[in-house]
């Protein structure tokens, strides 16, 4: 038996429309689901994955955390900030190159007192292997580590998506066609996947983080379902959304959008800097340029390419990141143009 989720959360998050946005757009009637309103460390969706990934750790007899990402990782940072609250020790193997001068999500890792391990890690399972180095140099030294996947992408991680799943049809009047939500180590897709009943499709947008997500959200759905006892119908069609190629309805589909990401992960496109400056300065709705803009910008491009129709419902799922609009080249990039 799986150990009863932590209250780390803040919840139900709100169910808000977007009614200027989808006027300004022609349609679809939109709405947002505001996990970025989850209180943990200001908030996301990591929160979430992490009632059950922390209770499993405790469950376990671990004292200490450990997962990782790039400097900007939202992931890391509230991967610091449960382990505050249960008083565990966190690691943290951050790849690429780590500034001197931390800003954004970086700051925040070194406010919440982790142990930072830089390492040469790039490539997405370079970052994987990278925790496990961690993890072993902390039982190494006497510690119990738990070691989390990137983005907590796992099974465990992946039934907070289905709580979630529950938590949005009770919030609903009617079926959505559609949920929108940015796709980087695909847990909360799959784990949205697992959980929703009836017609509601999900169409995740890549954002250049994990180069087998096709492959990646149908197994993990999968097995979430069978972990909860649901059907587990996923992965026998699967539809890579790319160009101005329909992505047509179905049972079972899998809908993951690869064209929106431009030149990599955490690298901003004009589409992306559209999207961000049309829901703030539209809904008031503060984006980040490494997610959830360019969901939004996914979003809106798949209304403006006759993807969604007018009479449809599309909800965004907000999955919060705002800490990254604050780090080194952001503000810059912001401000470049009106």
């Amino acid at each position: 038996m799986r150990p009863t989720p932590l209250p780390l959360a803040h919840g139900p998050t709100p169910l808000e429309s977007l009614d200027r946005l989808s006027d300004w757009l022609g349609g679809p009637r939109l709405l947002v689901k505001r996990d970025d309103q989850t209180g943990l460390a200001l908030g996301g969706n990591k929160a979430r994955k992490l009632e059950h990934l922390c209770a499993e750790a405790l469950a376990q007899g671990c004292d200490t955390l450990v997962t990782g990402g790039g400097p900007q990782s939202n992931h890391c940072r509230m991967t610091a900030a449960a382990a505050n609250r249960l008083g565990l020790e966190c690691h943290l193997a951050l790849a690429g190159t780590v500034a001197e001068q931390p800003t954004g999500n970086l700051l925040l890792d070194h406010l919440l007192g982790a142990r930072l391990h830089p390492t040469a890690a790039r490539e997405y399972y370079e970052i994987e292997a990278s925790i496990e180095a961690v993890a072993d140099e902390v039982r190494a030294a006497g510690g119990r580590p738990y070691a989390i996947p990137v983005g907590g992408a796992s099974v465990t991680g992946a039934l907070g998506y289905v709580d979630a799943a529950r938590e949005l049809t009770a919030q609903l009047a009617e079926p959505l066609d559609w949920i929108v939500v940015a796709d980087g180590s695909g847990g909360t897709h799959a784990g949205l996947l697992a959980g929703l009943d009836g017609p509601t499709r999900v169409l995740g947008i890549d954002v250049g983080t994990r180069p087998d997500l096709d492959k990646r959200v149908p197994e993990l759905a999968a097995a979430t379902a069978t972990a909860v006892g649901r059907p587990a119908a996923f992965g026998g069609s699967r539809h890579r959304c790319q160009g101005d190629t329909p992505c047509p309805p179905g049972d079972g589909e899998i809908h993951i959008d690869h064209t929106r990401f431009g030149a990599g992960y955490g690298k901003p496109t004009p589409e992306c800097l559209e999207a961000i400056r049309a829901a703030a300065r539209l809904e008031g709705l503060i984006l980040d340029p490494v997610y959830t803009g360019k969901a939004m910008a996914g979003l809106i491009g798949w209304i403006r390419e006759g993807r969604f129709t007018e009479h449809q419902s599309v909800l965004f799922w907000h999955t919060g990141g705002a800490p990254a609009l604050f780090a080194g080249g952001f503000s810059e990039w912001l401000t470049s143009a009106t």
